[in-house]
């Protein structure tokens, strides 16, 4: 594995370099939006941050949050050798539909128990997903599904290079 060069850290900024293995949750009461066709389809102030190494925090947003039919089961699933066995979801909004951009634990593992009743989602594929009236950038790569703030510093996983962090 080669060295990982740090992006300076500001005030109020935190390194992802900084977060534990195994992740860690963290609730936070800042407000979260996602639009999808026009539609605000989830608006929360009752979020949960997975914070792991090398990754810009993952958002999980309670499921009670979501408008009504915005979240449809999607086939197909995934295993996180931290959280367990993740379902994905089909996202709709304003006439959209944002195939697999969201998933969640039915039964996470030991230690995850907070992400029950949670779905997290991809940024790219939504209008906007909203942290504080700002919008994210999706972690690079496209296979993760960190939000990257002003408030974090990388580099990230999915960069070119990042294969083996």
């Amino acid at each position: 594995m080669n060295r990982v060069l740090r992006e300076p850290v500001g005030p109020g900024q935190e390194s992802v370099w900084d977060y534990p293995r195994p992740p860690l949750v963290r609730p936070t009461d800042r407000t979260v939006e996602v639009v999808l066709g026009g539609e605000v389809v989830c608006r929360t102030t009752s979020a949960l941050q997975v914070l792991e190494t090398s990754h810009p925090p993952t958002w999980y947003l309670p499921r009670a949050d979501f408008v009504p039919g915005a979240l449809e089961p999607a086939a197909g699933a995934s295993f996180c050798e931290w959280k367990g066995a993740a379902r994905y979801l089909d996202v709709r909004g304003g006439g959209r539909t944002a195939a697999k951009a969201a998933w969640y634990y039915p039964n996470p593992s030991a230690g995850f128990g907070e992400l029950r009743d949670h779905v997290a989602l991809y940024a790219g594929p939504m209008d906007a997903c909203l942290v504080d009236g700002r919008p994210v950038v999706p972690q690079p790569g496209g296979f993760y599904g960190g939000w990257i703030t002003p408030e974090v510093t990388g580099p990230f996983k999915g960069i070119a290079g990042s294969l083996g962090w």
